[in-house]
C-alpha cells in the first residue's frame, strides 16, 4: 500500500432517515485526510457534522442510511466502511483502526467503574496482553496524557475528575490502540481556555507522535486555525467550502463562512451589533456593516455591594479527625453600579458560580456583606430574600436543566409571576406572550415542552423566564458557553438590547474572554476564590497586569 495514500477517503457520502417522509440529512460529500493531517469539519448544530463522524464509525441509528463510499487504509487492509453491516465486523475497526473522542466525557464513561480499569479494559481489546501487562500500560498512558499522579488517577472514578481530566484520559483510551484515525467530536466546547489549550497541544503531540489522521469537529473556526491543515465547512448538510485552513479562513469564498468568522464578538466590534448568519446569507455578502449601538448609562448608583464575602464548603466527617472546610470564595469585594455590565472570567474551580450562587440565596454565606439597594442580603431571614429574588434574577447555563420538563414553556413563564403577583390573574397569558415576543420567539412556543427546542432556543426561553418578574439585575452564568458562534451572536445581541430597554444591570460570568471584553464595561478576574485583577475591559484582557489574566488571555485561540 502506498504511504502516501490518504488514510481515510469519503467518496459522494449521503445520510438519510428513512420513514413516511424520508430526510436526507448530509447531502453527498466527499473529502480526504492524510496521514498526520488534520482536517477540520465546521458548521453549526445541525449542519451535519457529528452525523458525517458518526458515519465514519458505524454508530449511526438504526433508521438512518449511508450511501457512498467511505475507505479507511490501515496499515494491514484497506477497509471498505460502506460495506461494513454487522458488530462483528465493525469491532475489527473501533477502538483498532479509527478511535473517537466524544463532546461529553462524562456520557461516554462508566460511573460506577474507575477510570483505569476502564482504560484497562480498551487496551485489552486491542493488545494481546495479560490483565496484568494491560493495567501496567493504562498507567503510562494516563502519565502520557499528563495527569499527575497517575497510579492515584487510575484508582478513581470518573466523577473525581475534573472536565479537562476527562477529556485527557477519553483521549488516552482512543490513542491507546494506536488508531490510523482518530476522530474528535467538540473534545473542547464545555473547557476552559488554558484547559482548551493544552488538550489542543496534546492532541497534536500525540498526532504527530503516531502520525494519526485526525478529523477535528467544531463549530469554533477560531479553534479549527490552531489545530488543522485543511477546513471543510458544512450547511444543512451540503459542503459550502473546503480547503487549506489559510485560504479557508483569510479568504472565504462563501458568505456562510464570512458568516461564521463575522459572529464572533472581536475587539472591533464592541459596542457594535453582532452581525448573524442570516444577514449574510440574505445579503449573498462577504461583509455586513455593523451597527453602532446606543449605548446605557452607567449611573453612580450602586445597585450591589459586596464586601469580604466568604462562602466555605464543609469537608466529609471522619470518626476523631476536626472537620474540614474548603474556602470556594475567599474575602471578595466589588461594587456593581446600575446600568453597567461586570464580568467575571476565571477557570472551571475558581469560584464563580459559588459566587453567583451566594448573591441571589443559593448558598449560604460563611461571612461578609451583600448589599443590595442599600438591604443588607448576607444573613437576612427568608422575607427579605423573598423580596429580593424579584429584583435579582439568573439565566443559568444549562437552560435544559433549569427547566421544569413536565411544564409547557408558556406555564414555564407564567409560573413565578403568579407566585409573586407581578400581574393580575387574567392578564397572565397576555404577559407571557408580551416575553415570548420581547425573545424572537413564535406565540405557539407556548404550547411546546423544552426539549422541542434547540439549545439557543430553551436560553431564549430562560431569558424570558428571567424577564418575568421584571429585575433590576440580572446573572447570566455561562449562559452563552455552549452555542454556535451565530446563536451567541443572537443572544448577546438580545442581552444588550434588553439592557438598553429596561436599564438592566448584568454580572456577566463567562470563561471566553472575547465574550466577556465584547460585552462588558468592567472586568473581574478571579483565581482560587480570590479576585486577582479587576478594571476596565480594555485593561484588564489587552493589557493585564496579574500573570494569571495573562495566561488566560494567550490562551485564547485566535485566528490565523
Amino acid at each position: 500500500m502506498d504511504g502516501n495514500d490518504p488514510i481515510l477517503s469519503a467518496e459522494d457520502v449521503a445520510i438519510t432517515f428513512e420513514g413516511e417522509q424520508p430526510f436526507t440529512a448530509v447531502h453527498h460529500i466527499s473529502f480526504t485526510i492524510g496521514r498526520g493531517k488534520t482536517l477540520a469539519i465546521v458548521g453549526e448544530s445541525g449542519s451535519g457534522k457529528s452525523l458525517t463522524a458518526l458515519s465514519l464509525m458505524g454508530l449511526l441509528p438504526a433508521t438512518a442510511s449511508v450511501k457512498g463510499r467511505i475507505f479507511l487504509n490501515a496499515a494491514d487492509n484497506m477497509y471498505a466502511l460502506h460495506d461494513l453491516r454487522d458488530t462483528h465486523d465493525w469491532m475489527q475497526v473501533r477502538g483498532r483502526k479509527a478511535a473517537m473522542i466524544f463532546q461529553e466525557p462524562m456520557s461516554a464513561l462508566n460511573p460506577v467503574l474507575k477510570v483505569g480499569s476502564q482504560l484497562a479494559e480498551a487496551i485489552l481489546t486491542g493488545h494481546d496482553v495479560t490483565l496484568h501487562e494491560a493495567n501496567k500500560l493504562a498507567v503510562l498512558w494516563l502519565d502520557k496524557v499528563q495527569l499527575p499522579f497517575p497510579e492515584k488517577i487510575y484508582h478513581r472514578y470518573p466523577h473525581q475528575l475534573s472536565g479537562g481530566q476527562k477529556q485527557r484520559l477519553m483521549i488516552a483510551m482512543a490513542m491507546c490502540n494506536d488508531p490510523v484515525l482518530l476522530i474528535a467530536d467538540e473534545p473542547t466546547t464545555a473547557l476552559d481556555v488554558t484547559v482548551q489549550a493544552d488538550i489542543i497541544q496534546l492532541m497534536k503531540q500525540l498526532q504527530q507522535t503516531h502520525q494519526t489522521a485526525m478529523l477535528f469537529i467544531t463549530h469554533d473556526l477560531a479553534l479549527a486555525s490552531t489545530i488543522a491543515d485543511e477546513v471543510l465547512v458544512l450547511y444543512k448538510g451540503e459542503i459550502v467550502e473546503y480547503g487549506v485552513t489559510t485560504q479557508v479562513l483569510h479568504t472565504p469564498k462563501h458568505p456562510y463562512t464570512a458568516a461564521l468568522l463575522a459572529c464572533r464578538p472581536s475587539a472591533q466590534q464592541k459596542n457594535k451589533k453582532l452581525p448573524i448568519v442570516e444577514d449574510f446569507l440574505d445579503a449573498g455578502a462577504h461583509t455586513i456593516k455593523s451597527e453602532e449601538r446606543q449605548p446605557v448609562q452607567v449611573t453612580e448608583t450602586e445597585l450591589l455591594k459586596v464586601k469580604d464575602l466568604n462562602v466555605w464548603y464543609v469537608g466529609r466527617k471522619e470518626p476523631g479527625k476536626p472537620v474540614s472546610y474548603f474556602k470556594a470564595v475567599d474575602n471578595v469585594s466589588f461594587t456593581l453600579h446600575k446600568g453597567e455590565i461586570l464580568g467575571l472570567v476565571g477557570e472551571s474551580g475558581c469560584g464563580k458560580s459559588t459566587l453567583s450562587r451566594s448573591l441571589i440565596g443559593l448558598l449560604p454565606v460563611h461571612s461578609g456583606s451583600i448589599l443590595y439597594n442599600d438591604k443588607e442580603l448576607a444573613q437576612a431571614a427568608p422575607k427579605v430574600w423573598y423580596d429580593a429574588r424579584r429584583d435579582i434574577q439568573m439565566i443559568f447555563q444549562d437552560p435544559y436543566a433549569s427547566l421544569n420538563p413536565r411544564l409547557t414553556i408558556g406555564d414555564a413563564i407564567m409560573e413565578p409571576m403568579r407566585v409573586h403577583n407581578i400581574v393580575p390573574v387574567k392578564q397572565l397569558q397576555q404577559e407571557m406572550l408580551r416575553l415570548l415576543d420581547l425573545v424572537h420567539l413564535p406565540a405557539d412556543a407556548a404550547h411546546r415542552y423544552p426539549h422541542q427546542f434547540s439549545g439557543g432556543q430553551r436560553q431564549r426561553i430562560g431569558i424570558a423566564r428571567a424577564l418575568a418578574l421584571r429585575p433590576k439585575l440580572l446573572i447570566c452564568d455561562e449562559s452563552v458557553s455552549a452555542l454556535d458562534v451565530s446563536v451567541q451572536a443572537q443572544i448577546l445581541n438580545l442581552l444588550k438590547e434588553l439592557q438598553y430597554e429596561f436599564q438592566l444591570t448584568y454580572l456577566f460570568i463567562s470563561h471566553d474572554l472575547g465574550v466577556v471584553y465584547y460585552i462588558s464595561d468592567r472586568v473581574m478576574v478571579m483565581q482560587a476564590g480570590k479576585i486577582v485583577e479587576a478594571g476596565a475591559a480594555e485593561q484588564v484582557l489587552k493589557h493585564p497586569e496579574n500573570a494569571y489574566t495573562g495566561k488566560l488571555v494567550a490562551a485564547m485561540p485566535r485566528l490565523l
